[in-house]
């Protein structure tokens, strides 16, 4: 054990600027993808919960075939399919479809939004039907009883859930290594190739944990303050 942490301790000074390269952009992954994937989600769940079969049908298929199908598999379809056609290389979106960050973060946030949109529909629902009788006896709108009653308290219900489907996000993320992408994963996979030991891939590992640790920390934080902001 003692050989193993002093082995760690030296890849990662030797290679430092390496990783902490790769933390970057595992961050800038993790950070837009998620926002953007939030953002998507809240309509793709008010879809979801449409008595209107016009909307509530197509945000099913689409939270169907995102989480039915492999994340690498649409990252594959993303990066290498579309290119295969003409109209996408001759649209305006092929300066940014033939790089991989853009590719890697149109995958993540558009399989995030399938996920955290099913998490927030199941906190719509679980908001106390008493709620929603108290913001229509006062006569409030549809449209404003779900921006302050309905959507705040169903983020606040789906909090420890999304919290969850973010550190799988971060974990997620090491999938773009595959597209070329040299984030933690990819540092840690060049230097085992470089050096024929994995002294690289155990110190991605461990930089991966304390980031887990500080999302899951973070979101107990936000719970804890929610938890006493309505505690009477």
């Amino acid at each position: 054990m003692t050989d193993l942490l002093a082995g760690l301790q030296e890849a990662w000074v030797r290679q430092a600027p390496l990783f902490l390269s790769g933390l970057w952009i595992t961050l800038q992954l993790l950070v837009v993808s998620t926002a953007i994937g939030l953002v998507l989600a809240v309509p793709v769940a008010l879809a979801r919960v449409s008595p209107r079969r016009v909307l509530s049908v197509p945000a099913t298929a689409y939270a169907y075939l995102f989480r039915g199908t492999p994340l690498l598999v649409q990252i594959f379809i993303i990066y290498y399919g579309l290119p295969q056609f003409d109209a996408v290389r001759g649209s305006v979106l092929w300066p940014l479809l033939r790089d991989p960050m853009p590719c890697a973060l149109l995958a993540f946030s558009l399989n995030m939004s399938a996920y955290t949109g099913e998490v927030i529909r199941g906190g719509i629902l679980a908001v106390p039907a008493g709620e929603r009788e108290a913001a229509m006896a006062v006569g409030m709108p549809r449209g404003l009883m779900l921006r302050r009653i309905i959507l705040p308290r169903a983020l606040r219900i789906a909090l420890p859930a999304l919290s969850n489907e973010v550190v799988l996000q971060l974990k997620a993320t090491s999938l773009a290594s595959t597209v070329t992408l040299i984030d933690l994963t990819g540092v840690g996979r060049r230097l085992a190739a470089k050096t024929y030991t994995t002294e690289g891939l155990f110190v991605a590992g461990a930089i991966y944990i304390a980031l887990t640790f500080l999302v899951a920390r973070g979101f107990r934080l936000l719970e804890s303050r929610f938890a006493a902001f309505q505690r009477p």
